[in-house]
């Protein structure tokens, strides 16, 4: 009979995903993994089967409580849509402060996303829902006169998820914040 789990596995999940966030899967060592979530090597092989199960957990975990906070912010229709698009930009302006530089999706586009279809896959996927939940928004604001109808929904969302990119990678390499800024400003000029 095997013994019970004596750790919080949503826990260890969580501080792993802070590390392969930080410093990457590849650079990610097995003692990164050990010292963040307090578990000897051996528990985190029996409760993860490998890295990469541990990996993928982390990234599901990120992506479904980020996705979430972004759907909350993009179907709010009590908010113009302008400050529902400032809102989705600022978070890469000013993160929260216990959270590593950039952002955890897109440093694994860049990193893994070329040569791992699966991961490329689930990121484009969780893509997607933002990208036709932000198009409806638009298309709402056009239909109750906050945008104009010539403006393209599709493009303007799209717009906004590369811009946010562009300012998590920013983010990741330090960038100003007052640059930062500038560019939220810019990009809210389309609305």
């Amino acid at each position: 009979m095997p013994r019970p789990r004596s750790f919080d596995e949503e826990r260890a999940v969580d501080a792993a995903m802070r590390v392969f966030w930080t410093t990457g899967y590849e650079a990610t060592s097995t003692e990164d993994l050990c010292k963040a979530t307090g578990l000897g090597r051996s528990s985190i092989y029996n409760a993860f089967s490998s890295k990469r199960d541990l990996f993928d957990r982390a990234l599901r975990r990120y992506a479904e409580q980020f996705t979430a906070v972004q759907l909350a912010v993009i179907q709010d229709a009590t908010v113009p849509i302008r400050e529902r698009v400032r809102r989705i930009l600022w978070t890469a302006v000013e993160p929260e402060p216990d959270d590593p530089a950039g952002c955890f999706v897109i440093n694994t586009i860049v990193e893994l996303g070329p040569k791992d279809p699966e991961i490329a896959e689930l990121l484009d996927r969780d893509h997607e829902v933002k990208l036709v939940a932000l198009t409806t928004a638009i298309k709402a604001a056009q239909a109750a006169g906050e945008l104009g109808p010539e403006q393209d929904a599709a493009g303007l969302a799209q717009y906004v998820f590369t811009v946010l990119g562009g300012l998590r990678v920013a983010a990741r390499r330090n960038a100003a914040p007052e640059t930062q800024r500038a560019v939220v400003e810019a990009t809210l000029r389309s609305f």
